[in-house]
């Protein structure tokens, strides 16, 4: 009975001593499937300028209306063309990170705002530097 007790107890320590370490895996696996789609997605919007000499409307137009980011929130497109004024993503010195669109998933919160400095927006994957950079908000 002992015996039994104590492999119990060291069941236990393992299991809190790996449980941290999972979850962090998840989290990388979930921002590393953000970033391929988004670099996905920047790829087929370039096909699509090649092709129509200007943006697609929308991400429906070139089959990515449905997807939705690795925290089941949808991926969201800016196309400055059509956007208000002063909806562009900006940098923490108010530059707009895009020059003719605007990419990104919410993150794990689900919120963001223009300005990529504040909380809402800090675990935000984007797309900035007109696709020279894709990653972790924070990073950028």
């Amino acid at each position: 009975m002992i015996e039994m007790l104590l492999v119990l107890i060291i069941i236990g320590i393992i299991a809190s001593i790996a449980t941290p370490r999972l979850t962090g895996l998840i989290d990388k696996a979930r921002g590393a499937a953000a970033i391929g789609d988004l670099d996905a997605i920047h790829t087929d919007i370039v096909g699509y300028v090649a092709q129509h000499d200007s943006l697609p409307p929308s991400l429906a137009t070139i089959g990515w209306g449905g997807r939705r980011d690795p925290w089941n929130q949808p991926y969201m497109y800016l196309n400055f063309a059509g956007a208000i004024p002063g909806n562009a993503r900006v940098d923490q010195f108010g530059v707009p990170l895009n020059t003719g669109f605007d990419m990104y998933s919410l993150g794990e919160d689900g919120a963001s705002s223009p300005s990529i400095m504040t909380q809402a927006s800090q675990d935000d994957i984007l797309l900035g530097d007109d696709g020279g950079f894709i990653g972790l908000a924070t990073r950028y």
